[in-house]
């Protein structure tokens, strides 16, 4: 193998060197019977990275004008435990928070399609910590995702 090869393969990251060797990976969400494209397919990350902010923006809003005397870490320990308040409501009773709505997400159970409040609360409390969040599966989704048996798909 070329150095070039070498370097283009660590850039373009593990899909591409695997599907580059041969292997057939399919798209994201075909093992979860979920379609390549459109309504019901696997959510991108930007959009769900935009969602977030969303959220964390309106959560600092309301810690910032409701709650604190200005901004400082109190206003962010507020904004986390609005944001999972607000996640653990919304997501368990509708599917979605305003920011997912706003891109056109919605989290739901891989078996029924809804989301069991007592999953919202389990994945909300996970993604809240961070780390669950940021390791992902090749189909896309969040160990937060896995761990409470959701996805989260476009509307």
């Amino acid at each position: 193998m070329d150095n070039r090869q070498a370097i283009g393969s660590w850039l373009s990251g593990p899909r591409a060197a695997i599907e580059g060797a041969g292997a057939e990976l399919g798209y994201r969400g075909e093992q979860l019977g979920l379609p390549e494209e459109g309504p019901g397919s696997i959510a991108r990350p930007g959009r769900r990275l935009g969602a977030l902010v969303v959220d964390w923006a309106l959560c600092l809003l309301i810690a910032y004008g409701l709650i604190t005397d200005g901004y400082g870490q109190a206003t962010s320990n507020w904004a986390l435990l609005i944001f999972l308040v607000l996640s653990v409501l919304t997501v368990g009773s509708v599917g979605f928070t305003p920011g997912k709505r706003l891109f056109g997400l919605r989290v739901v159970e891989l078996g029924t399609g809804r989301v069991n409040p007592l999953r919202a609360l389990l994945r909300s409390v996970l993604l809240c910590l961070a780390i669950p969040a940021l390791i992902w599966d090749r189909d896309g989704r969040g160990l937060h995702d896995r761990l409470a048996r959701t996805v989260e798909v476009r509307i």
